[in-house]
């Protein structure tokens, strides 16, 4: 989730399914191979300006419901108006006093967050377009097993928005990772960090996650487990200045070398990077020499996606004349082959 500002390496690995089968009462990872080429794609696509071609499928992986002043029917509509057959809905289970208020403008009013009940009403009002995901804080006592409760009753299929004043490699954290590798979540974080760094912080700031530092514990700890980066305190690590950079959003700056997000894709083959919102949009327009190789050298671990109602990520992909099979495993190819639908 944003703030209102706003080589081929080896593919991710696939996590066990054992307890998603006996959840789900379906093999999602036994698949034949042309299963999902030959999914219906919704038929009601309304043209507009900017729209793609009728034969490109597009996966969503980062929005939420009720968000942007737009509820479920709303939000159909857009995605139709933009091409998207189906989007990765995301909760955002949050202790009040841990959400910055600049964000209650955008929010549900009726609720704290983003409730995991919203996710749930959208996905049941319109099954074939929602996919649903949750991140229960991984501090609750009872977190665990609630997780496990909504993959076996709302089929869950993802565990995000992580978003939480919390350092990610925290011991809680860490089992709950471990679980989502077991029932075959990806999980989607949200990372930002105190600015500058190497400062003392003398004002209240909304950090989430501490810093890379503490991602690259994660995927160490957790292997079998995937982890989609995203928003600002991710994407500053693309250029190898982030350590020194005074901005969360810094546009229209060269990519340096030596980037640590780089580093951490090239070591640990569980971690990929969710493109949406401002902070994604940002570090891909900065550099679009680095930007279009890098799309290609990591072609398998780049996921397409909003976080807002716009098409300003898809109209920068276009921009960049990739390969038609790098484009089309960013836009919906590597969506489906971390989370398969029937």
């Amino acid at each position: 989730m944003a703030g209102r500002m706003e080589t081929n390496p080896p593919p991710i690995p696939t996590a066990r399914r054992d307890l998603l089968k006996a959840a789900l009462g379906a093999s999602l990872a036994a698949l034949p191979a042309g299963a999902l080429a030959q999914a219906t794609r919704p038929e009601e696509k309304a043209a507009s300006p900017g729209a793609p071609a009728p034969n490109r499928r597009i996966v969503d992986i980062h929005n939420h419901p009720y968000w942007l002043g737009h509820n479920p029917r709303r939000m159909v509509e857009n995605m139709d108006r933009q091409g998207i057959e189906r989007t990765w809905l995301l909760s955002w289970e949050v202790p009040e006093d841990e959400i910055s208020p600049d964000y209650y403008a955008s929010l549900n009013p009726l609720g704290i967050g983003i409730p995991f009940a919203d996710v749930v009403r959208a996905c049941e009002a319109f099954p074939d377009r929602f996919l649903a995901g949750y991140a229960i804080d991984p501090r609750r006592p009872y977190a665990r097993e609630k997780l496990r409760s909504a993959v076996a009753l709302h089929g869950v299929r993802v565990y995000g928005e992580l978003k939480l004043r919390a350092h990610y490699d925290d011991p809680d954290f860490i089992a709950m990772y471990r679980l989502c590798g077991e029932l075959g979540l990806p999980v989607v974080f949200h990372l930002d960090v105190v600015l500058p760094r190497g400062s003392v912080q003398t004002t209240r700031q909304w950090w989430y996650g501490g810093h890379i530092q503490n991602v690259e514990r994660a995927l160490k700890e957790c292997p079998g487990t995937t982890f989609l980066g995203h928003s600002p305190g991710f994407w500053r690590e693309v250029s190898g200045d982030a350590e020194a950079e005074p901005q969360a959003y810094p546009k229209g700056k060269p990519v340096r070398p030596g980037g640590k997000m780089l580093e951490l894709l090239d070591k640990h083959p569980n971690l990929g990077c969710d493109l949406s919102a401002g902070s994604g949009h940002v570090a891909l327009s900065r550099d679009l020499e680095f930007t279009r190789k890098f799309l290609i050298d990591y072609q398998d671990r780049c996921f397409f996606g909003r976080d807002d109602m716009d098409s300003k990520l898809f109209e920068l992909l276009m921009k960049l004349s990739l390969p038609e099979p790098v484009l089309g495993k960013i836009l919906s190819g590597n969506a489906y082959r971390l989370v398969p639908v029937a």
